[in-house]
């Protein structure tokens, strides 16, 4: 009796497993999903009201539970002042968020055997060669002392952030002005430059920090793009769109935008001490920054900030990780490798006891105490006010996209809590 058991048991995991693989996205009454249709109604009520009170212009909002969809709105405006209305549709610069779609074409490469996380990085990019470590730092005329690094930067060091390299424009002090002295960008906005000339830079300063002794968030994803290239012998952003974007049908997914999509970029917004108002077109951060760089024709594949999509595209992307690296039939990872991605990866004494992955943020047991979201959600956002979260516990894959930069309204936390509340199952 107990070897039956034990087959029945065994018999419907593979069944679930295979059926988990086998998710795709559809739209679905809310009951389908767990979700009360009479609670959902609170989002559509909040979002509306923080439109109302121009904390935002507009925004999108996006749930699905085991691939049911049972949230896809848009609500407030593309352009207030022509009253021309927000929709699902609207391609959004997603900034950082490009740093998991990054994150995954490295492990692709990792399964195929052409990149090992152990691997130096100046296997790659020589110029991370026999790196240093900066020691003391002049403001005044912006030089430096150093000191020899403990060992290299390995590409583990980069998916999580610990590799000692810091943010241009974006960063500490140090490193803005170390690296717009030498020319170094955020990748953000900044459409003219070339990946491999940059990078070259970039691994000839100094770290700041030794490897793996700390979290800084920097330009790891940036030096992965490069080191993307040189281990596929492909540009990035060709093989993000053959191997990664068109196996998954996602189709409005862009460092540049084709000429018959650009009519679909989300308009950026900004608030300051006059309250909410269309970003300038070219707006000074460090460097020049431009504010419609989707549209123009650029050069510069930024692994770390460059990309636009829709927030079905990023869900097919969510979705995809959750069935555990399969989509729609196109296996883009193993199980095993997602697993590994959003497990953590870094030790307490790293990043002030948070958890990371190899390229999300994680909720230890203790934030879940914290927070609605279950232990073991991944997430991230981008600079332009778009965050994501997945919650495999609970099926759930949600995303709240706005583009509006700087702006101190939470509007990403205050969803969290509007979308769990609205679970009924």
């Amino acid at each position: 009796m107990k070897a039956l058991l034990a087959i029945l048991a065994l018999t419907c995991l593979l069944q679930a497993g295979a059926q988990t693989s086998k998710t795709v996205l559809t739209k679905a009454p809310a009951a389908a999903g767990g979700f009360s249709e009479e609670r959902l109604k609170r989002i559509d009520q909040n979002l509306q009201s923080w439109v109302d009170a121009r904390q935002m212009n507009g925004c999108v909002g996006f749930i699905s539970r085991n691939g049911k969809i049972v949230y896809q709105k848009a609500f407030g405006y593309d352009n207030i002042d022509k009253k021309t209305p927000m929709r699902t549709d609207h391609i959004f610069r997603i900034a950082s968020q490009t740093k998991a779609i990054t994150s995954v074409a490295v492990m692709m490469l990792y399964e195929e055997g052409s990149i090992s996380l152990n691997d130096p990085v100046s296997k790659f990019i020589p110029e991370f060669k026999n790196p240093k470590v900066l020691d003391k730092f002049n403001m005044a005329d912006t030089s430096w002392t150093t000191i020899p690094a403990k060992r290299e930067v390995t590409i583990k060091d980069l998916l999580t952030h610990t590799s000692g390299i810091g943010y241009a424009q974006i960063g500490s002090k140090e490193s803005n002005a170390m690296y717009h002295k030498n020319g170094i960008n955020g990748g953000i906005a900044t459409p003219y430059y070339k990946l491999d000339e940059v990078m070259k830079k970039l691994g000839a300063l100094p770290l700041l920090h030794q490897p793996g002794e700390k979290w800084t968030y920097g330009l790891n994803n940036d030096v992965l793009g490069r080191v993307v290239e040189v281990a596929s012998g492909m540009r990035f952003d060709q093989f993000l769109r053959s191997r990664l974007f068109e196996p998954l049908g996602m189709k409005d997914t862009y460092f540049y935008l084709p000429a018959d999509k650009k009519a679909r970029l989300v308009s950026l917004y900004t608030t300051d001490s006059t309250g909410l108002k269309m970003m300038p077109e070219t707006v000074t951060i460090v460097g020049k920054s431009y504010r419609d760089y989707p549209n123009m024709d650029g050069q510069f594949f930024s692994g770390g900030a460059g990309l636009s999509a829709t927030i079905y595209d990023y869900a097919i992307f969510l979705q995809m990780l959750l069935n555990g690296g399969t989509y729609n039939g196109k296996q883009i990872l193993s199980r095993a490798t997602v697993r590994m991605m959003t497990s953590n990866n870094i030790g307490p004494a790293v990043w002030n006891g948070d958890q990371f992955g190899l390229g999300f943020g994680l909720t230890s047991r203790e934030e879940s105490a914290g927070t609605p979201l279950s232990e073991g959600s991944f997430e991230w956002g981008g600079m332009f006010a778009t965050t994501y979260w997945v919650d495999p516990k609970e099926g759930l894959v949600a995303l709240f996209f706005r583009n509006i930069w700087p702006t101190s309204f939470d509007g990403g936390g205050k969803f969290k809590t509007l979308t769990y509340q609205a679970l009924a199952d």
